[in-house]
């Protein structure tokens, strides 16, 4: 009698235990489940860029294909911080995903620097070719051993000058002026070989810094400028395409490599659906920035052939000095990519 006891006090103290494990275990993995991965994206540029459009599609995309186990999450107008702290949080893994210039990210991967180079690319669909083929991917493979991976190239297009001392309608004319500029050597020694001053500056400090008098003027594509209301505290434009700028669309390896395969290709697909979505919309949208500034007071200069070829003859030597910088092999291999599409 006293052994069916027990027995009995151990089969009840053994359904105990079995409820007790499974209590505790079942809301662990219910919420492993449902708990979703959040990826932030900043840029210093306004939510009324292309760009942010361009991030926006991607948000779309990728909490559809998720079905929401991937949040997106974007912060424009610089409230992250520059470009500089924003890669930096990717590597430190306390952000997850920033959209930033080539010529920033050119200082992890120096091929970038080829993409900077002063009239480089002719028109946009050569830069399109050479950024999407081999000498694109190359470059952007680079940034991985730098904890960084590139999803896509979007772009920010063609920068130009503007200036609140004078028109500008010669290469003669930019002499003394003195030139914000992205914090990059390239850019440093573009202008200086014009003979300006360049002034490297954050871009999130660049309206107080022209409002203030501290610089003369900037070099900035026509969303840039209209956007972000240049034409407020400068007067003059003048066209010069002198840099293509394209825009890398930029994920933490670290966070990356955290992620389901299926999820990794649901990203990288969707990253580059918007890139494709951006600069098709960056196109059409440029001639509507140059509206703005127009229609706010701001002159705008048109170079003449000969006057376009003043600016192009007076920075060659930038090409010489660089060549070391990005590789005698990478650069011999963007300009014959270039070429082969400029045909």
């Amino acid at each position: 009698m006293i052994a069916l006891v027990f027995v009995l006090l151990l089969g009840i103290l053994a359904g105990c235990s079995e409820g007790d494990t499974t209590s505790s275990t079942t809301p662990k993995n219910e919420e492993s489940s449902t708990t979703a991965a959040v990826i932030k994206i900043g840029s210093v540029n306004s939510d009324k860029h292309t760009l942010y459009k361009g991030y926006e599609k991607f948000q779309e995309i990728v909490q559809e294909k998720t079905d929401g186990r991937i949040k997106v999450e974007i912060y424009p107008n610089g409230q992250l911080g520059d470009d500089r702290t924003m890669i930096e949080g990717l590597q430190f893994g306390t952000l997850e995903a920033v959209g930033v210039s080539t010529s920033m990210l050119a200082n992890w991967a120096p091929p970038m620097l080829a993409f900077d180079l002063p009239f480089a690319f002719p028109e946009q669909n050569v830069a399109y070719q050479v950024l999407d083929g081999p000498y694109g991917k190359k470059a952007g493979k680079m940034l991985e051993k730098e904890g960084l991976v590139l999803l896509a190239y979007m772009e920010n297009g063609y920068r130009h000058l503007t200036n609140n001392k004078k028109e500008v309608k010669t290469v003669e004319d930019v002499a003394d002026l003195k030139i914000r500029t992205m914090q990059t050597p390239l850019h440093l020694a573009t202008w200086e070989a014009l003979e300006a001053k360049p002034t490297p500056m954050a871009y999130t400090e660049l309206f107080t810094a022209m409002q203030q008098g501290v610089i003369d003027g900037q070099e900035n594509p026509y969303g840039n400028m209209a956007l972000d209301k240049f034409y407020e505290v400068q007067k003059y434009m003048t066209v010069t395409n002198h840099v293509y700028n394209p825009m890398g669309l930029v994920i933490s390896k670290k966070f990356l490599d955290g992620l389901s395969q299926e999820d990794k290709q649901i990203i990288k697909e969707a990253a580059v659906t918007a890139g494709n979505f951006q600069r098709e919309l960056n196109q059409k949208e440029n001639e509507k920035f140059k509206q703005i500034l127009v229609d706010n007071g701001m002159k705008i200069t048109e170079l003449t052939p000969e006057a376009y070829e003043g600016f192009k003859n007076k920075v060659q030597s930038v090409y010489e000095d660089f060549s070391n910088e990005i590789g005698k092999e990478h650069m011999d291999e963007f300009l014959a990519e270039v070429e082969k599409h400029s045909k």
